[in-house]
């Protein structure tokens, strides 16, 4: 297997959503393409063909992907099933990435030294979408 990366739904604001993630993660988006410039969406209302079709932003080894969901397809609807775990390089890394993602969404689990030798916090950005961050401490 190549890579497993992770794909997220919006209902409208996906340009949005990774503008704040290219903020927190840095980097430049490898693809960033609006409905209206693809085949086949000229009979989209004209509201909608300035949204995202598809953008895609490197994130560590990973590819962060991301679209508007827009009708007919149901609208988008987040729960607890899933959440994106990063393994961050350093401790400082942890704590900036989890304070990046924080802003203007909820700590479910504050960033702290866990049992199992990891730097550990979890988080609901401000787009309903879950993150955990984990450190692992070196173990000697």
């Amino acid at each position: 297997m190549k890579a497993i990366n992770t794909y997220l739904n919006f209902n409208g604001n996906t340009e949005e959503a990774f503008n704040f993630y290219k903020s927190v993660f840095g980097g430049e988006f490898l693809t960033l393409q609006r409905f209206k410039d693809t085949p086949g969406c000229g009979e989209m209302p004209v509201a909608d063909q300035d949204k995202i079709m598809h953008v895609a932003l490197p994130v560590g080894g990973n590819i962060l992907m991301g679209t508007d969901v827009m009708p007919p397809m149901p609208a988008v609807t987040y729960g607890t099933g899933i959440s994106i775990c990063i393994d961050a390089e350093s401790e400082t890394e942890a704590q900036h990435l989890f304070g990046g993602l924080a802003a203007g969404g909820r700590v479910e689990m504050p960033l702290e030294k866990m049992f199992w030798g990891a730097l550990f916090g979890m988080i609901t950005d401000k787009f309903d979408v879950q993150w955990m961050i984990n450190y692992e401490y070196d173990r000697k």
